[in-house]
């Protein structure tokens, strides 16, 4: 079969089965996520060269202990919230550094793998919960637009105008001209966005908070689909798995969304706090 076509068919699948269970229930949300953690941490490990027992083992406790249908408190969100910043902060650096060196030590693979992969995906499963306590599948929903928006835009942009790379030393199709569509789109998406949520808007009773979240999914975002990228060179391969025919595995698809979480996810505590 045509590659264009298996690609295609491929992310229709994705979408169906992310927006699906998304809507359908909490539930069927959160198991779906789970799942896609597990296979997250599976891709990892072998980018790592690491034994991936005792990280599935972490993985599930994770989940069944911070399970937003089960312990849902603001001190543990910060919690979470914290490790997972400070791994982000700590890839960005190696991001910048020419040459660094993936670590060798298994407790600090199994660190990376705590505040890169397993806490990201948490706070993921917990951001549909966080603005009004119970379950909001348009925010995730919403905030997977907003990624989708500034992918294809940001490609289509760079594709016809790009002439300055952003980043050539790791990615070298990125261009600024691209990462500036891409902003720009997906900060119309937002506003677009904000005039059908029954949610986010109502609460803030303004339509910025969407729009501090996709200027906030596109820079995040972006240093997130570069940060994979410098993790995928080290290891010398080109997708992180083959889960998604055309695609590559589960950290190739969420790679901005598992970075950017962090971030987004203190935005909006830091809203419902001081609303």
């Amino acid at each position: 079969m045509n590659e264009s076509i298996v690609r295609t068919l491929s992310g229709i699948v994705y979408i169906a089965l992310l927006v699906g269970a998304t809507l359908f229930s909490e539930y069927s949300f959160v198991l779906l996520f789970g799942m896609f953690m597990l296979i997250a941490i599976n891709e990892f490990c072998k980018l790592s060269n690491l034994r991936k027992t005792i990280p599935l083992i972490m993985g599930i406790v994770g989940f069944v202990v911070f399970s937003p249908l089960l312990i849902n408190t603001f001190y543990t969100n910060i919690l979470l919230n914290i490790g997972a910043l400070f791994m982000a902060f700590m890839l960005l650096e190696e991001l910048f550094e020419k040459g660094p060196s993936a670590p060798k030590d298994k407790t600090a693979k199994l660190a990376r793998l705590t505040g890169y992969v397993i806490l990201p995906f948490l706070l993921i499963i917990k951001l549909p919960f966080v603005i009004v306590g119970v379950y909001s599948p348009f925010v995730i929903i919403g905030s997977f637009i907003l990624i989708w928006t500034n992918d294809t835009f940001a490609y289509i942009v760079g594709k016809t105008m790009g002439r300055h790379k952003l980043f050539e030393r790791i990615s070298p199709k990125k261009t600024i001209e691209g990462f500036l569509g891409g902003m720009l789109f997906t900060i119309l998406s937002a506003c677009i966005l904000s005039q059908f949520d029954n949610f986010l808007t109502p609460v803030f009773n303004s339509s910025l908070p969407w729009i501090g979240a996709a200027v906030i999914l596109v820079i995040f975002g972006t240093l997130g689909d570069l940060v994979e990228s410098q993790l995928k060179r080290k290891a010398g391969v080109k997708d992180s798995g083959n889960i998604m025919p055309g695609h590559g595995g589960i950290l190739d698809r969420l790679d901005s969304i598992i970075f950017a979480i962090p971030f987004l996810f203190l935005y909006y505590q830091i809203l419902t706090y001081v609303s």
